[in-house]
């Protein structure tokens, strides 16, 4: 065996290295098994960019699945007996023996199985599949690895962090409650108030993470019920194109946000019929907001008010100018980008404080940029989208300047020289603004 390791290595075939895991997967408990032995026969039979591997102390594992012995039992207990009233005498408390407690309900099982998916750029997700023995769930942290560093871009801190980069994989998913309804009574003995706050220490309960290791916990919507095996196959293929997906469109925005804190707004080729060649108006800030922030936007309560603004979903503010013109953009944008597009809300600073509330106009600038996700998606899967507004909206901004009235009472150049062609500059008794670009001919229509 020791000799046919290069010839092993030269056919991918290594025998011995599956024969080592498949001994010590026998000390796996069920569902890391289940997750274990249903991802290698999907490696195997359709995805051969993705490895299974066992992590974890063995003989911890080993010493777990032993029975104790017998002769000891009597010895034991009584010692129990005595420590415990000794422990009782010397603490006033129970503050300590709550937190032993605590620490002893989450402890996970010594072994973990790890899948790494990799993706066709060279990139790699490590997902770490933990077994809690105690609370009976699974939980998963991740890693993103990259064949070439990028230059990281402040404003991307939260995209690939192991917190944030698989919230909502399937809708409503944010694991940050565990699903098995027996854990509460668990929790109230020990004074857990929420699993959320040991979700970084532990990882993601996500529901797809037990349905991946047969576990099926039944709840008021589900109807069928399959457990183990079938359970975690039915599941494997659509998961594992969805973290697929979602690493890539992760990798995507990282470049795009490097780019945007250059100031530079990327174009793709495919795209470059969107927008004129020329577009004066520039980006000159690109950062990260918080939830709250967000909320307390005086021209971002339409959104929070429709519900379309969650806990869950990233949030960035832009801007963009030109001349004494200033505009402000905040983003909402869903962990499930591109499938869901980046929601804009803009104010003008200029001439006084203008939103979409205010100035129909404005309105029709949020509606260019949010609602025409056909026109501005650019090829599958759709990664150029957030770009292609973003580039829209200096358009649009441009247009917007250009065609306002120019006071005859100020002596000397326009402030925004007429350079867009359009048809006609205004439309109707709201006075609309020409935004829709027309290519190739190059002019600004009404839509």
């Amino acid at each position: 065996m020791q000799a046919s390791l290069p010839v092993q290595e030269y056919l991918s075939m290594p025998f011995e290295q599956t024969q080592k895991q498949t001994e010590i997967a026998r000390h796996l408990p069920p569902p890391l098994y289940v997750l274990f032995v249903q991802a290698n026969a999907y490696g195997q039979a359709c995805d051969k960019n993705l490895s299974v591997s066992i992590n974890g102390d063995v003989d911890e594992a080993k010493a777990l699945s032993k029975p104790p012995e017998d002769s000891q039992d009597d010895e034991s207990d009584s010692d129990a007996e005595e420590e415990q009233e000794k422990t009782k005498r010397r603490r006033a408390t129970t503050g300590g023996q709550l937190e032993e407690k605590r620490r002893e309900m989450l402890k996970h099982h010594p072994l973990s199985v790890c899948v790494d998916l990799k993706c066709k750029d060279g990139s790699v997700l490590h997902l770490y599949f933990f077994y809690l023995m105690n609370l009976n769930i699974m939980t998963v942290k991740t890693k993103v690895t990259t064949p070439t560093d990028f230059s990281t871009a402040i404003s991307a801190g939260d995209l690939l962090s192991s917190y944030t980069l698989l919230n909502c994989l399937y809708v409503g998913d944010q694991g940050k409650e565990t699903p098995n309804p027996a854990n509460r009574y668990q929790f109230d003995k020990v004074g857990i108030v929420s699993f959320a706050d040991y979700v970084g220490q532990l990882g993601h309960p996500y529901m797809w993470v037990q349905n991946l290791g047969g576990l099926h916990f039944p709840s008021d919507g589900s109807e069928s019920v399959c457990v183990g095996s079938s359970l975690s196959a039915s599941h494997m293929e659509a998961t594992m194109k969805f973290l697929r997906a979602r690493v890539q469109s992760r990798l995507a925005l990282q470049k795009q946000f490097a780019s945007l804190e250059h100031s530079i707004i990327p174009v793709s080729s495919e795209c470059q019929n969107l927008v004129p060649a020329k577009i004066i108006t520039r980006l000159a800030r690109w950062t990260t907001t918080t939830y709250q922030d967000y909320l307390e936007l005086p021209y971002t309560k339409h959104v929070t008010d429709a519900g379309l603004a969650k806990e869950s979903d990233l949030y960035f503010m832009g801007v963009v100018e030109r001349g004494t013109a200033r505009l402000y953009a905040a983003v909402v944008m869903s962990p499930r980008y591109p499938e869901i597009a980046p929601l804009f809300s803009v104010s003008l600073s200029w001439k006084g404080e203008r939103t979409g509330r205010t100035d129909d106009n404005l309105r029709a600038i949020e509606g260019e940029v949010n609602m025409f996700k056909h026109e501005l998606q650019g090829p599958r899967p759709g990664h150029q989208l957030f770009t292609n507004q973003m580039a829209r909206l200096c358009m649009c901004l441009d247009v917007y300047l250009e065609t306002e009235g120019q006071d005859d009472s100020v002596e000397g150049p326009r402030e925004f020289p007429r350079e867009k062609m359009c048809l006609r500059t205004v439309r109707g008794p709201n006075r609309l603004k020409p935004f829709k670009y027309n290519h190739p001919q190059g002019f600004f229509s009404h839509r």
